[in-house]
């Protein structure tokens, strides 16, 4: 099995570095920016979560998200 943990935390670098610029920023248009695929970039923002790194925000079915 492939080392996961390093895996999810190099996505979570892109993440960051896609967030850079202080706006929300929704996961459509963060996919984008990070060429993650979606298992990968929702394991990624929620390592931000978890470390209290971003806000992310649910208005219907958009979902945004913005460093802290």
């Amino acid at each position: 099995m492939a080392d996961i943990w390093g895996d999810i935390g190099s996505a979570a670098g892109k993440v960051w570095n896609g967030l850079a610029g202080g706006k929300p920023v929704s996961m459509v248009d963060l996919k984008k920016k990070t060429a993650l695929d979606d298992s990968m970039l929702s394991m990624a923002v929620g390592w931000l979560a978890r470390e209290d790194k971003v806000m992310i925000d649910r208005k219907g079915v958009a979902v945004t998200v913005k460093l802290k």
